[in-house]
């Protein structure tokens, strides 16, 4: 029976003739991965065929916007990039570098005895403290303050003059009268000869030459006096020397010191200082002039040009440095009277021009702290040298105005350098910080050791870091022997050990971009 043949035979029949039984293969991957690549695609198309068939032909498109509004400009474009792939690695590295450094500071921190205080920052931010708010004696770091207040409120470019008038005009190069010697409250009026005298331990520099003043009035055509010559420090209160100093304190580590004072209250030929810094300018005056021919009637003495008849007619007159370097050899040589005159003249500058007293000068300072955001509560300001033992500062504060600048600026550039300036030019001689830490010394000693107040030991300024910023860092000892050698040394020394362990952390190419 002959049947229509079904659809498997028909399969058969096509089959060609079998061989050997081959390996059927499965799906490859890359016929998978097509699969998937086509059905988006799929799917996108009939979005669009469906999208296309609902578009009204009749309806206009909406008009594109006719107004575009660019935003402002700012003032100042910045010149570079804050956030950049560049700058990432060194902000992150910095950020890893304090946080270590807060470890390497805590061990030192912890060994600070409770009389005294320690506190470290970088760039401004905390890293560690201890007893950082306790008031204590600051010694000679008081003179930070003085520098900072004095630099804010009477300027960087800020000059002393020193002027010599007389009654009446001279008439034949004769001055009819008193010649005056009028102090303008510079620190640094030296004869020639002082700063070579190895009469100071640290000579000062960038002197204001007395010798050149009397120059000027022989090249004013003065011939004689008829009088005598008058020292005048009226720009200032009459007090030389400060309260709450020491005993052996006046006369030998400051003062006598007024608005006139040269070559720190000493005249050639004289073994003592003056008891009166105007007197002892007098006299030192009336020598050079003598020296240069100029004949004077008179016998050296202290007077006021507020007495004469009418108004000073000037004969001469000369200039200090700048403040800037005024303030560079008060840090630098820890110069006392210096520190004194500068508190003088904030009072002036402060009240008007009406009180060139300590009082005023202190007021003004502790005033300008308060205006920094320094916490006052428990500071006490009594002088500008730091040598009164009623002085109380806390290492935050000194911190805080350190941060205001940094070691390129007045107060950083001025400051001792380890192992090469100043009051540090015989510290830290073999350490890895000689030649970098810039710090301001204090120290105070106050027998009998066994009774209070303490004696004092103190370190404060910068650590530069090499790329750039610093490590600020307050270190004040106080304690009954502490500022013998064998007791400090050991502690300073630590410190400069901790301080270098900064940076610690990773570089900026272990964390940057490979």
């Amino acid at each position: 029976m002959n049947r229509p043949p079904d659809a498997m035979t028909r399969l058969a029949e096509r089959e060609p003739p079998r061989g050997p039984r081959r390996r059927r293969r499965g799906i490859g991957p890359l016929v998978v991965l097509g699969m998937f690549a086509v059905v988006p695609a799929l799917a996108l198309y009939a979005l669009f065929v469906w999208s296309s068939s609902k578009i009204d032909d009749n309806v206009a498109a909406p008009p594109p916007p006719t107004t575009l509004v660019a935003p402002p400009l700012p003032d100042e474009p910045l010149a570079n990039s804050m956030l950049t792939f560049r700058r990432m690695p060194a902000l992150v590295s910095r950020g890893l570098n304090v946080e270590q450094f807060v470890a390497d500071t805590a061990p030192f921190l912890a060994t600070i005895n409770d009389r005294s205080c320690a506190t470290v920052s970088v760039d401004g931010n905390p890293v560690g403290a201890v007893n950082g708010g306790l008031a204590v004696i600051p010694a000679s770091t008081q003179k930070i303050i003085v520098a900072a207040v004095a630099l804010e409120l009477l300027g960087d470019d800020h000059v002393f003059t020193t002027r010599v008038v007389v009654d009446d005009a001279p008439v034949d190069g004769v001055v009819q009268g008193d010649l005056v010697l009028l102090g303008g409250g510079d620190p640094l009026l030296s004869s020639d000869w002082y700063p070579a005298s190895g009469l100071e331990r640290r000579p000062v520099f960038d002197p204001t030459s007395l010798d050149s003043l009397a120059d000027r009035v022989q090249a004013a055509g003065i011939t004689q006096i008829t009088g005598a010559v008058l020292g005048d420090g009226s720009r200032y209160d009459d007090e030389f020397f400060a309260p709450g100093w020491g005993n052996g304190v006046a006369g030998l580590e400051a003062g006598p010191y007024d608005a006139l004072m040269a070559n720190d209250a000493r005249v050639l030929g004289e073994d003592q200082r003056g008891d009166n810094s105007n007197s002892a300018a007098a006299r030192e005056f009336t020598r050079l002039l003598r020296d240069r021919g100029v004949v004077v009637d008179g016998e050296p003495g202290v007077g006021s040009a507020a007495a004469f008849a009418g108004e000073p007619s000037e004969v001469a007159s000369i200039d200090s440095v700048p403040l800037t370097g005024v303030v560079a050899e008060m840090l630098t040589n820890s110069d006392n009277n210096t520190a004194e005159l500068l508190v003088k003249e904030i009072g002036l500058e402060a009240s008007g021009g009406e009180e060139g007293t300590r009082q005023a000068g202190l007021a003004a300072m502790a005033e300008q702290l308060a205006a920094w955001g320094v916490d006052t509560k428990d500071i006490v300001l009594a002088d500008g040298s730091g040598l009164s033992l009623d002085n109380r500062l806390t290492c935050d504060a000194l911190v805080a105005v350190l941060q205001r600048s940094g070691p390129t600026d007045t107060i950083g550039a001025a400051l001792p350098v380890a192992a090469e300036t100043g009051t540090l030019s015989d510290a830290f001689v073999d350490s890895a910080v000689a030649g970098r830490l810039l710090g301001k010394t204090g120290t105070l000693n106050n027998p009998p050791f066994n009774q209070d107040p303490p004696a004092v030991k103190a370190l404060a300024g910068y650590l530069p870091v090499d790329g750039g910023g610093a490590v600020e860092f307050a270190l004040v000892l106080n304690g009954p022997t502490i500022s013998d050698q064998s007791e400090y040394r050991p502690v300073w020394s630590a410190l400069a050990d901790t301080l270098d362990t900064y940076p610690s952390g990773a570089s900026p190419a272990d964390v940057g971009l490979r």
